[in-house]
């Protein structure tokens, strides 16, 4: 029954976690929070869980090596994402803590399969019964109670993790562009863009047009907004830029809005959404640096960092709904 349970735990936590990357808004809280509880529960089982593995490590198996690294990335997505929520352990390696944290969940989880698979735990009757789903219950009150309790204890105490967002991002450079880090998604590279010949085409259902850099810099509006990065950190910073709504002239029946970078990095967002977006080309009262994405990047209040598409060539309402695209970019 533990294998079963702590298996169930770690899909909810495994599947919490996607959700706390891709979160933004303050509406997306709760997932962060179950994500907190899981990962607790996950820490309450160790002691079962402990009495089995114990027992297998006196079979002689050939895969046991797999099973020692399975235990071995779990401990490390677990002690690496309470040192992150608290502050103590803010990076490993030079490497973000959060990222680590992913890092490591992702390469548990097809090991995690293979375990699955390897080591089949065939359910029985008895799994369903009263007594386990009390017990389960009991599990996910404790866990919900030391979550809700650290959690507390943290915010109200001097460790750097009491200053974190919801999200579990730490604050860096606020209204500092040059303070501010700079990531990229995945293989997302910073290109070389010569504003001379840089042109930003706008599509929608009256047709396209091209905007050269000097003419979307005749606009200057103002917004303050929070980037916040899955690589665990956010910053508040005052952007001045073009709205998207400015630009777009006749949106009527398109259901979203695409916007492509030079790198070839794209997002699709909800048409209704456009109101909410901003085209940046400076950060803080300065033209933005390449890396934070000369000569345009978009602005999403209310969105993760990959979102904010850097280095922004082309936007376009599009028929297509805004879930058609992955869930994460893929380049």
């Amino acid at each position: 029954m533990t294998n079963l349970t702590l298996l169930a735990v770690l899909v909810l936590a495994f599947a919490t976690g996607i959700g706390a990357v891709a979160t933004g808004s303050s509406r997306g809280r709760w997932v962060v929070v179950a994500h907190g509880i899981a990962g607790i529960a996950v820490i309450l089982l160790i002691p079962w869980k402990s009495r089995i593995v114990r027992h297998g490590m006196h079979r002689e198996r050939s895969s046991r090596w797999a099973s020692v690294l399975l235990a071995a990335l779990a401990a490390t997505t677990i002690a690496v994402g309470l040192g992150y929520s608290t502050g103590l352990v803010q990076s490993v390696a030079g490497q973000y803590g959060m990222w680590v944290h992913i890092a490591a969940a992702l390469a548990l989880a097809p090991l995690l399969l293979w375990h699955v698979f390897a080591r089949k735990t065939p359910p029985r009757k008895t799994d369903l019964s009263r007594r386990v789903l009390l017990r389960a219950g009991v599990l996910g009150s404790a866990a919900a109670g030391i979550y809700l309790a650290t959690d507390w204890a943290v915010r109200h105490s001097d460790l750097p993790g009491a200053r974190r967002r919801f999200t579990g991002s730490h604050e860096i450079g606020s209204f500092d562009p040059v303070a501010m880090p700079s990531t990229t998604w995945l293989n997302d590279t910073t290109p070389t863009v010569d504003p001379d010949r840089w042109r930003l085409t706008v599509v929608d259902l009256t047709g396209s047009y091209e905007l050269t850099l000097s003419e979307i810099t005749e606009h200057a509006t103002r917004l303050r907004a929070t980037l916040d990065c899955t690589s665990g950190w956010f910053s508040h910073q005052d952007w001045t830029g073009v709205p998207v709504s400015a630009l777009i002239r006749d949106r009527g029946g398109a259901n979203s809005v695409l916007v492509h970078s030079v790198t070839g990095y794209w997002i699709r967002f909800p048409v209704d959404e456009i109101d909410e977006l901003l085209l940046a080309t400076s950060v803080g009262g300065e033209p933005l640096a390449p890396r934070h994405g000369y000569p345009l990047r978009l602005v999403a209040p209310s969105r993760r960092g990959f979102w904010w598409v850097k280095w922004v060539d082309r936007v376009e309402v599009q028929a297509a709904p805004a879930w058609w695209q992955p869930p994460f970019p893929l380049t």
